[in-house]
């Protein structure tokens, strides 16, 4: 996925978030107040990834009780 796909998709995300919320606070509706929190944590999620953890412990405790 080229980079301009991804930046549309995170400005669509984002623009989503705040109609949502905004719709829902003058209206009253909680569903869309839900629904701007989701988009808001998929913009959230897809501007900082969660990195999986190596199995190799870099602290150096763990070096000292490995051997």
């Amino acid at each position: 996925m080229n980079v301009f796909i991804k930046w549309l998709i995170l400005a669509a995300l984002i623009i989503a978030a705040i109609a949502c919320y905004s719709y829902g606070s003058t209206t009253g509706l909680f569903f869309f107040i839900i629904a701007g929190f989701v988009f808001e944590m998929a913009f959230w999620f897809k501007v900082f990834p969660i990195k999986k953890k190596s199995s190799h412990h870099s602290c150096s405790v763990f070096k000292v009780f490995k051997n």
